[in-house]
């Protein structure tokens, strides 16, 4: 844990934090939000809360703090476009989304592609708690911060997740350029 006297002042801790942590949120608010916009509102929602609630933030351990925040706020704008959705369906469907995926950078690799496609066939909980620990770094810990769930259910969660994937892959037939 660092001193006080490494801590940075007030808004230049915020303003490093923010730096440090607002690639990691959007990428996670992405996965939630299936929307590069909606993720950015989450994520500037998010670094709003911070400077709300930086007096009381464990400085020590922000990440499970973010990441919770910036979940809730990318569940509820979800839950809005889907009240939202019924009223504009046909202009939705007639405007796709020209944004990349994140993902798009892994589909040069034919194993990554794969995987991909197997990630996407599980639970939306098992895809999360697989980002936040993977792709986030985040430990089991944190990740019960984020989603509610317990450590010891966080593990499990992983474990199941990580089992499917394994029988997925010894049973997904071999890439074409590997034959």
């Amino acid at each position: 844990m660092e001193s006080p006297a490494e801590r940075p002042p007030g808004d230049a801790w915020i303003g490093e934090l923010a730096r440090e942590y607002e690639r990691r949120l959007l990428r996670y608010a992405h996965t939630l939000t299936h929307d590069l916009d909606r993720a950015w509102d989450a994520v500037q929602d998010t670094l709003v809360e911070l400077t709300r609630a930086a007096a009381s933030l464990d400085r020590s351990r922000p990440a499970p703090w973010l990441f919770a925040v910036c979940r809730a706020k990318a569940l509820d704008t979800r839950r809005q476009d889907r009240r939202a959705r019924h009223l504009s369906e046909e202009a939705l469907d007639a405007e796709p989304s020209t944004d990349p995926p994140p993902e798009a950078t892994l589909a040069s690799l034919e194993d990554a592609a794969s995987l991909q496609r197997l990630l996407e066939r599980l639970p939306p909980r098992e895809q999360e708690v697989l980002r936040l620990r993977f792709q986030e770094g985040l430990r089991n810990l944190e990740i019960a911060d984020v989603t509610g769930m317990t450590a010891n259910h966080v593990g499990v969660v992983l474990h199941h997740a990580i089992e499917k994937l394994r029988l997925a892959m010894k049973v997904a037939p071999a890439p074409a350029g590997a034959r």
